[in-house]
This record gives C-alpha cells, sequence and structure tokens, in this order.
C-alpha cells in the first residue's frame, strides 16, 4: 500500500438498535425476533472500514459523555482511528438511530436521533483547519449542519483537498447540492441520485446517465448504488455499470458506507476507477454477510479474495 496522511472522516457516529422480526411483521402487536445494538453513523462507519483496511483515520464527529459515546470512542480507536478530536459533551445523548427490518431483510421503519451534531460546528471545523489542510482526503456524511458544510469546502478549496461525501437519506443529500462542482466522489443510492440530479432514476439506464450527470456537475467520480441490482459508475474518463456480488444477505445496515470505504482505499492507492469501484462492491458484499453494521473480519486480502475481476 502506499504511504499518505491521513483521511479525515467527519459526521454522524451513533449507536444502532436494529430489529428483525423472525414472521412478518403485523402492526399493533409485538413479533419475535432478533434485536441487535452496535456502534454506527455514516461517518464512523467509514472510519472503522478504512482502519481495518490499514487506511490511516482520524474521526472528527461528537458524542455524549455517556455509556455510548464512551463505547464509540473506545471501539474506533481499538480499529486504530485517531479520535483526539471528538467532541465529548455533557448535557448531551450520543446520537441513535433505530431501524426496523421485515421478515426478509429489507428495511421497513428507521428513526434517527442526530441533535448532537449541531456540536460540529464552523468554529469546531476551523480549529481543526490543520488537519483538513494536510489531509490526504476528507469524508463526510450529510448530517454535517448546513452551516458547518459551507465552512468545510470554504476551508478545503484553500488547499485543494479532495471530499467524498455521502448523501446519507433523501432529505440530508439537499444539504450537499450548492457543493456538487467541490466533490472529488459521492455515492447517493438510486433515491438520493434523483434528489441530486433531478433525473428519474428506475433502471440502471437511468442510474447511467444520473451517475454521468453528476460528473457533468463537476463531481470526479459518481456512484449511484442499486441494491441487490448492483452499481452505475462515471468520472470524466470513464463509467459503467457493475452487477452485485451474489452472496448470502444477512444485514444490509452500512454497504453503503463499506463501498464508499473500500472506493477511497482504492483511490488513493493509486488505483483506476473501474478498479476501485469493484473494491467497493467487494467490501458491500462482505458487509451484507455480517451481522454487524461492519465486517469485524474485513481485511485487504478478504477484498482482493472477494473482488470481481
Amino acid at each position: 500500500m502506499e504511504e499518505y496522511p491521513p483521511v479525515v472522516v467527519i459526521g454522524a457516529a451513533t449507536m444502532d438498535t436494529k430489529g428483525r422480526p423472525s414472521v412478518a411483521l403485523s402492526q399493533g402487536t409485538s413479533s419475535e425476533g432478533d434485536i441487535r445494538i452496535s456502534a454506527g453513523g455514516s461517518a464512523r462507519n467509514i472510519a472503522e472500514n478504512l482502519g481495518r483496511l490499514g487506511v490511516p483515520t482520524t474521526l472528527l464527529t461528537a458524542v455524549g459523555n455517556d455509556a455510548s459515546g464512551r463505547h464509540i470512542v473506545s471501539a474506533a480507536e481499538e480499529n486504530g482511528i485517531d479520535t483526539d478530536h471528538v467532541v465529548v459533551a455533557d448535557g448531551f445523548s450520543t446520537g441513535a438511530y433505530m431501524a426496523i427490518y421485515d421478515e426478509r431483510g429489507e428495511m421497513a421503519f428507521s428513526i434517527h436521533d442526530m441533535d448532537i451534531m449541531g456540536l460540529i460546528t464552523p468554529q469546531y471545523l476551523y480549529r481543526k483547519r490543520g488537519l483538513l489542510a494536510s489531509a490526504a482526503l476528507v469524508a463526510i456524511d450529510a448530517n454535517l449542519p448546513p452551516r458547518t458544510l459551507r465552512t468545510l469546502f470554504s476551508l478545503v478549496r484553500k488547499h485543494s483537498v479532495r471530499v467524498c461525501a455521502d448523501p446519507t437519506t433523501v432529505a440530508l443529500s439537499q444539504r450537499l447540492k450548492p457543493y456538487l462542482a467541490d466533490l472529488y466522489m459521492v455515492t447517493p443510492n438510486a433515491a438520493e441520485a434523483e434528489a441530486l440530479t433531478g433525473l428519474r432514476v428506475a433502471t440502471k439506464g437511468h442510474a447511467l446517465k444520473a451517475a454521468r450527470a453528476l460528473v457533468s456537475m463537476g463531481v470526479s467520480v459518481a456512484i449511484v448504488t442499486l441494491g441487490e441490482n448492483g452499481l452505475c459508475y462515471a468520472s470524466p474518463e470513464s463509467s459503467g455499470t457493475l452487477p452485485a456480488i451474489q452472496c448470502d444477505i444477512v444485514d444490509l445496515t452500512g454497504a453503503g458506507d463499506a463501498l464508499t470505504a473500500a472506493v477511497v482505499f482504492g483511490l488513493l492507492n493509486e488505483l483506476d476507477v473501474d478498479d476501485s469501484v469493484r473494491l467497493g462492491l467487494a467490501a458491500a458484499a462482505l458487509t451484507i454477510q455480517c451481522r454487524e453494521t461492519v465486517c469485524p473480519s474485513l481485511s485487504v486480502d478478504l477484498l482482493y479474495d472477494q473482488m470481481i475481476v
């Protein structure tokens, strides 16, 4: 692997609670099933995946001074992530995410509590401007407040630092629209791609058109994920579609974050976009075969073993 400065990852860190029933959900009554609690949050997930791939990583986020926050920080440190700059706040609860799946493992409902992200302020980022200026790359999720995003892009522009963004949700993706020309990479799903481009995305052909549209708006690498139908991607030099890797699906949570991290890994190690995207698909496939949000056995060797050639 190439040696490079740390990737700085900025965004949400949460405790995730995920429930999956054994049989079809029935409204108004409880269903027998499986409930799991683990560390999550899009930015935190990306950071952990990068750490497991040996990428030097610094996490900028906020957690409460509570058991959940301490667990998130401790787990990140165990994976080699620099947490020295994490805000640990009294009087705030650590971010939380709750998802209810159906018996097939498809999400039925979800709720998130991200009020603590308001502590990632423009002033906080300004104090961390030295980290941003020297980063190999900055990866963000769209949980960042709009004022904070404005400051972030102002700071990184001065030093030509590349920024990769996960739109996170359809509603939050709107926060990224003013900065598409500043993004090096963006990884929306179909619905998020529609929100970013205004184009309908119902087929692979639509998704490829949306990816190319994002490139025409200034994005260097656009990847539109399509779940079990794979993905479409585009850059100024190439574009294409790739099928999903066939595997047993245990839990879909975190697949997109794993894909983002593995593509970043590939690009930092000077792979071309096509091979980097294949690494991303491999990471997503490994993740959905695990109950955990981040595959605990993820490694560079395992990633290449899973990769579509």
